[in-house]
This record gives structure tokens, C-alpha cells and sequence, in this order.
């Protein structure tokens, strides 16, 4: 496990490298001069000309990639060009919000998913199951944005069960009154298309000759499903998790937008109109970091989820 490890994390050396690379020549060759951004319509050459020294704008190519390594190896990308604040601390303080908001909905995303895709696998063909597959078909015709409104039509002014915006200091305030709606929202549209391939998974592991052998020795169905089904079709479920985690973590920036919540997300979306490169270079980087984190870890929990898998 630890050789496979480490030589995992080297492997994962030269695609960071070739992110990095890739961003950095993103940003120079189309991202425009942001000394003029910043100064503005009617600044003067000279002024431009202050702001590209005061940015390091301009040193030569390598010099300024050499400085984008180094704000990666030490995690100090400088301050932001729009507010002047620490990208270190923008982060520090953004990030909380975002995973207030993130982490419930992949929880209840597959704790509702998981178990409802096998009710219906065990039921294929029945009432019941062309009555979820078409539910499911519909919901995933509708766009987010029509459940965002219609959720904040519905259950914010109509009812008033929810409010449509705020945020607040504490966690437990956050998590009980301003982050249930968007939540809800958000495990409403994520649950459909996880039901209909989760419950895909179930029936291919149905269909195998292990499953008509557990019950030709009389194992109950309940053995049956929980212990061979589920534990044998865990495999492509941690990979489609592992798939769909940058994904949430990134569609939550939506969310945050919509209902004002101060997280990461809503000031990534401010540093793109604002052109306020560290703070999306930074993003861009951790995101590709956060992506191959957890590929990593969902290699390590295939062997958890059956040990008959070999870590090589």
C-alpha cells in the first residue's frame, strides 16, 4: 500500500506539471494585458506601463512561470488585483461556506441514490420501477435553473419554510436555516441521474451467476442485495462519486450565486468579471489538485470495498 502510494503521488508530479504549464499559457497568450484591465479606459501608457512592474508583467516568460511555480510550491499567491486581499486568506475564508453547502449534498445524494437504485433494480419491470425511470427521465429534462426558481418561488415566498438568501456566522444556523433549500434543490437534480445509474449497476451484478447461487443455498434476499449485490457494486459507485465530487464542488458556485452565500464559489465568478487572474489561476490549480486527490482516494477505497483488488 505505501509503495503504491508513493508512486502514485509521483505519478501525479508530471500532470501537475503539464496543468500548470497549460494554465500559465492560457492566461498569457489569451487572457489579454491585465495592466490595462486594471487601469482602466482612460488610464494613461504610463500608468499601464506602473501597473505591469508593480505586477511583474514585465519580466520575461520564464521569469513570471518561474513565479507562478513558486506561488504553487509555497501556496502565496500574493493579493488579490481587484480587492488587495490575500488570495491565501480569501480562500481561507470563502471555503467554509462552500463545503457548508457541498458536503450535504453529496451525502444525501448517495445516501438517498444508493439505496433507492437497488429498491428499484429488485423490482425491474414492475409498476414501480416505470414509474421512477420515468420520473427520473423527466426531472433530468429540466434545467437547475427552473428548480432554483421554482424552489425559491415555492418553498421561500410561497410557503415560507426557507429563506431565499442570507448567510451567518454559525454553522449550525447556516446548516439549519439558510443552506436546506439549496441543498434540497441541488439533491433533487443530482438524485435522478444517479438513481438510473446506480440502479444499471444493480442489475448487471443481479444478472451474474454468484447472485443465482446465493439463492439456489437458500440465502435470504436481504443477504443477497446487502452483502453480494451492494458489496459487488460499489466498485463503479466510488468511481462515479470520484467523477462527480469536482463537479459538485464546482456546480455548488451556481448555487452560491443564486441564493448570496459568501462562499468560494461566488468570488470565483467575481474574480472572472473582474479579470483578477490570481484568484482564478489559484482556483484552476486547486481544482486539478482536488481532482487527482481524489482519484487517488477512490483507488484506495476500491480496495476496501473488495479486497480482491490489487493496488499495482
Amino acid at each position: 500500500m505505501a509503495a503504491y502510494l508513493l508512486r502514485r503521488l509521483w505519478q501525479m508530479v508530471p500532470t501537475l506539471l503539464g496543468v500548470v504549464l497549460l494554465v500559465f499559457a492560457l492566461f498569457k497568450v489569451f487572457g489579454g494585458d491585465p495592466a490595462e484591465v486594471l487601469g482602466g479606459l482612460n488610464a494613461a501608457p504610463e500608468q499601464i506601463e506602473a501597473i505591469r512592474r508593480q505586477l511583474g508583467l514585465d519580466r520575461p516568460w520564464w521569469a513570471q512561470l518561474g513565479l507562478f511555480i513558486q506561488q504553487i510550491v509555497t501556496f502565496d499567491w500574493g493579493k488579490s488585483w481587484a480587492t488587495h486581499e490575500p488570495v491565501a486568506q480569501l480562500f481561507a475564508t470563502r471555503l467554509p461556506a462552500t463545503l457548508t453547502v457541498m458536503l450535504p449534498i453529496l451525502l444525501l445524494d448517495t445516501l438517498l441514490a444508493v439505496p433507492l437504485a437497488l429498491a428499484v433494480a429488485t423490482v425491474r419491470g414492475s409498476l414501480t420501477d416505470r414509474v421512477v425511470m420515468i420520473v427520473t427521465t423527466v426531472a433530468l429534462s429540466i434545467s437547475f435553473l427552473v428548480y432554483i426558481i421554482v424552489g425559491q418561488y415555492v418553498f421561500g415566498f410561497q410557503l415560507g419554510w426557507f429563506p431565499v438568501q442570507g448567510w451567518s456566522d454559525s454553522l449550525w444556523t447556516n446548516l439549519t436555516v439558510y443552506a436546506p433549500l439549496p441543498v434540497l434543490l441541488a439533491v433533487l437534480v443530482g438524485l435522478a441521474p444517479q438513481t438510473r445509474l446506480y440502479r444499471s449497476f444493480f442489475l448487471d451484478e443481479i444478472g451474474q451467476d454468484y447472485v443465482r447461487t446465493a439463492r439456489a443455498k437458500g440465502m435470504s434476499e436481504r443477504v443477497v442485495l446487502l452483502r453480494h449485490v451492494l458489496r459487488n457494486a460499489l466498485i463503479p459507485i466510488l468511481t462515479n462519486i470520484g467523477l462527480a465530487l469536482p463537479g459538485i464542488f464546482v456546480g455548488s458556485f451556481l448555487i452560491e450565486v443564486f441564493f448570496s452565500i459568501p462562499g468560494l464559489g461566488r468570488e470565483v465568478l467575481l474574480a472572472v468579471n473582474r479579470s483578477d487572474y490570481p484568484v482564478i489561476q489559484a482556483v484552476t490549480v486547486y481544482v486539478a489538485l482536488l481532482t487527482m486527490g481524489i482519484n487517488l482516494l477512490t483507488d484506495l477505497l476500491y480496495q476496501w470495498a473488495d479486497p480482491r483488488v490489487q493496488l499495482t
